[in-house]
């Protein structure tokens, strides 16, 4: 099974996201902040993919997305903002986010950018 993180400041946001989820058949798990996905993912290295809130308070997902290519790590990123400026686009590129995705978003598109990703398999960890 696909394990996904969220990760997004936002209580009702990350539940809304996990419920369709997981109800799409992944498996999913959130944080409020990068600092709490990185402590995640030191422990379960089995993460596919991280979905992040672009702006968020104690550790921003664009620096998690640094913090995590700093360290070789595999996952797959997808950040969401209601603002996305043209520095955050180009900074979020060039560190290998996956997506941008501006708020309010359709969950669809959301649950496309997740499948391609899901059936790429790029880690070689067994769904």
């Amino acid at each position: 099974m696909n394990k996904i993180l969220v990760v997004d400041d936002d209580q009702e946001s990350r539940n809304l996201l996990c419920e369709v989820l997981e109800a799409n058949g992944y498996s999913a798990y959130a944080v409020a902040d990068g600092q709490a996905a990185r402590e995640v993912l030191s422990r379960d290295g089995e993460y596919r993919i991280v979905i992040a809130d672009l702006h968020m308070p104690h550790e921003s997902g664009l620096e998690l997305l640094r913090k995590l290519r700093h360290q070789n790590s595999k996952q797959e990123i997808i950040l969401m903002s209601s603002f996305i400026s043209g520095a955050d686009r180009e900074a979020a590129k060039a560190l290998g986010a996956h997506a941008l995705l501006d708020k309010p978003f359709q969950l669809s598109d959301l649950l496309q950018t997740v499948a391609e990703l899901a059936a790429q398999n790029p880690i070689g960890i067994s769904s």
